[in-house]
């Protein structure tokens, strides 16, 4: 079993476009009746990404190489986040999504919470959180079918408002928190204003700015200017990085 799930996430990482299920079968000489357990169970767990019904790696390897002190991301440094921090003495994270959970892998904050959350790996929710809702709509239609089917009933309205707010998060690459009074049942110890981090077309994290969330609906526009230029740069650092610059 664990040479099989070595197996599979290797062909997975070596794999550009991903892996079938009936190709992961060819390579390890099984029935694909017999993997497709396995594969699932991969998926479920973040180890797999699936698209079009083919697999890339998922996001989880890269959450165990950031306990071991390296990021996941590979166009968005601490220093990028610190700098955003200094710049509008706000809470800067990065995060990203691994199953069904939201995870902050790094921060640049004054404040222990975040502190918290980001060194201890506090699971958070999708739902919840600007951060989120930038992940879900990065997500293909089927996952976040799936992701939206499995939240709880406390998390009806949410699901609604993130809904409504899907084509012009998707269009945009912005998200601002979904903070209580619009949200019932929500923290409105915490508003934020995140966007997508996408790296070869994919949305592979969010980077988001947070705080008191009157502060936050007060600073808005400035807020997501900041985000919206950093953003800028991070594509032209990616871009270079594909065109064989330095970066």
């Amino acid at each position: 079993m664990i040479d099989r799930v070595a197996t599979i996430l290797d062909l997975a990482a070596r794999s550009r476009h991903g892996i079938t299920l009936t190709e992961f079968a060819r390579e390890l000489g099984a029935p694909v009746s017999s993997i497709q357990g396995l594969v699932n169970g991969l998926a479920a767990t973040g180890y797999l990404d699936e698209r079009d019904r083919r697999y890339l790696l998922g996001p989880a390897p890269f959450l165990l190489t950031r306990l071991a002190g390296r990021l996941p991301v590979t166009t968005v440094s601490h220093d990028d986040l610190a700098a955003m921090h200094e710049e509008t003495g706000m809470t800067a994270v990065l995060a990203i999504v691994v199953g069904s959970d939201l995870y902050y892998v790094d921060y640049a904050s004054a404040d222990l919470r975040y502190a918290y959350l980001a060194e201890g790996f506090v699971r958070r929710s999708l739902i919840r959180t600007s951060a989120g809702w930038v992940l879900l709509a990065g997500m293909e239609r089927r996952d976040l079918w799936a992701q939206l089917g499995a939240l709880p009933p406390d998390d009806a309205a949410l699901t609604a408002r993130f809904l409504e707010e899907l084509p012009r998060i998707q269009r945009d690459g912005l998200a601002v928190a979904p903070v209580a009074p619009v949200a019932p049942g929500v923290s409105a110890e915490a508003g934020g204003v995140s966007v997508a981090v996408t790296e070869d077309g994919e949305t592979v994290a969010a980077a988001g700015l947070m705080g008191d969330p009157g502060e936050v609906a007060e600073r808005r526009q400035e807020l997501i200017e900041v985000l919206l230029r950093h953003r800028a740069r991070w594509a032209r650092r990616a871009t270079a990085r594909t065109d064989g610059g330095a970066g």
